[in-house]
């Protein structure tokens, strides 16, 4: 494995906006899913063994893609200044719907109100929400893009309700603090 190759599946994995593939790599760098593979478990080895106390970057798996990521433990340090990609007002809906999946859009826009139609539009065209017509209304459930979108580790909609929960529970704590 020649460092040319590693640093090529860095760069890579460093400007993905989101988790990318094995097969991603390949097409970017040219290089041979033997090559992306050697440099992927380097990169590992080195930013999560190696040099873990002394960087603030992991690489971490979410299905069978990767990204790049800030360690969680930083992650308050450069939210200010990192642009959030997802509008909050999208992410709060789409929140509310990975941790009731499967919701009634009905029952959604009891929560949050008329603009509910609007935000489920978007995260449909963001396809990080599948709309399925259930009688009168749409059942809603999180699309596979989601948990890759966010390095979550599973599909399972209880298994992300369960990541959803220990995340607030996270948030605040570190608020009390």
């Amino acid at each position: 494995m020649g460092v040319k190759e590693e640093r090529l599946v860095e760069s890579v994995l460093f400007s993905a906006t989101k988790p990318v593939s094995i097969e991603d790599i390949k097409e970017a760098t040219g290089l041979s899913t033997k090559k992306v593979s050697e440099a992927l478990n380097a990169l590992i080895e080195n930013y999560n063994v190696k040099r873990r106390n002394e960087t603030s970057i992991e690489i971490v798996k979410a299905g069978n893609k990767y990204a790049m990521q800030v360690k969680k433990k930083f992650i308050e340090h450069s939210v200010m200044v990192a642009k959030p990609e997802i509008k909050t007002h999208l992410l709060k809906t789409l929140s509310l719907i990975a941790f009731h999946q499967p919701i009634k859009q009905s029952d959604l826009r009891r929560m949050i109100g008329p603009r509910v139609y609007e935000h489920v539009d978007e995260l449909v065209a963001m396809k990080l929400v599948h709309a399925k017509k259930h009688g009168s209304t749409e059942m809603l459930t999180t699309t596979r893009l989601f948990p890759e979108y966010f390095g979550i580790d599973t599909t399972k909609p209880e298994e992300i309700r369960e990541f959803l929960a220990k995340k607030v529970m996270g948030l605040m704590e570190n608020r009390d603090k």
